[in-house]
C-alpha cells in the first residue's frame, strides 16, 4: 500500500507527494472528464480546477485509501459544473465537421450508442467498462451503495441491448431480409 503512504504525506502538506498522486491518476482523470465533456480544452480546465480544489482540501480526506475516489468525485463535480456553463454556448467547433484520425467507426458507434442512454447510465457504463473503475470505486464516487450501482449498471446494459436489437432489426428490414 505504497499509495496510502504517499496520500498520508500529501495530507501533511508534502507538495511533492500530492504531485506524485496527480501523476498517478492523471490519465484516469482525463478519461473521466472526457465522459462528461467533449472538448479536450474543457477536460483540461476541469482537471485543473479539480486538482486545485483537491490540493486545497486534502486535509479533509478522512480515509487515505479512498483518495482516488475522492479525487474523481471532485473532478466529476467540476466537469458537470463546466458542462452546465458551456451548454448554452455555441462554438465554431459545433459547425465544423469533426475530423477523426481513427479510420474505424467503432468508437463513433459506441459513442452514438451511449448517447442514446440517459446521462447517468452512459457515464456509469463508461466508468465501469471503458475506464475500468470497480463497482466499489464508482459507489464511492457517486456516494451510493454498491448494490445500487450494480442495479443501475444492469439496467443500462439492458437498454443498450434493447437498442442493439432494434438497430439490428432495422438493418435487417432495410436490407430486405425478413428473417
Amino acid at each position: 500500500m505504497e499509495q496510502i503512504k504517499i496520500v498520508k504525506k500529501a495530507k501533511k502538506g508534502d507538495v511533492d507527494s500530492f504531485e506524485q498522486l496527480i501523476l498517478i491518476h492523471k490519465l484516469t482523470m482525463y478519461r473521466v472528464a472526457k465522459t462528461i465533456l467533449s472538448r479536450d480544452e474543457d477536460c483540461a480546465d476541469a482537471m485543473q480546477e479539480a486538482i486545485l480544489k483537491a490540493f486545497q482540501s486534502i486535509h479533509t480526506l478522512r480515509e487515505p485509501a479512498y483518495f482516488k475516489s475522492w479525487l474523481i468525485r471532485i473532478l466529476m463535480n467540476e466537469s458537470h459544473q463546466l458542462h452546465r456553463q458551456r451548454r448554452n454556448l455555441t462554438t465554431y467547433d459545433h459547425f465544423v465537421e469533426p475530423f477523426s484520425e481513427d479510420k474505424g467507426y467503432e468508437k463513433i458507434e459506441i459513442q452514438e450508442m451511449l448517447d442514446t442512454l440517459p446521462s447517468e447510465q452512459s457515464q456509469l457504463l463508461k466508468l465501469f467498462h471503458i475506464e475500468d473503475l470497480s463497482i466499489q470505486e464508482i459507489s464511492q464516487i457517486y456516494e451510493t451503495p454498491e448494490n445500487t450501482i450494480k442495479t443501475k449498471l444492469r439496467r443500462a446494459r439492458e437498454k443498450v441491448r434493447q437498442h442493439l436489437v432494434k438497430h439490428e432489426e432495422g438493418l435487417t428490414w432495410k436490407n430486405g431480409n425478413s428473417n
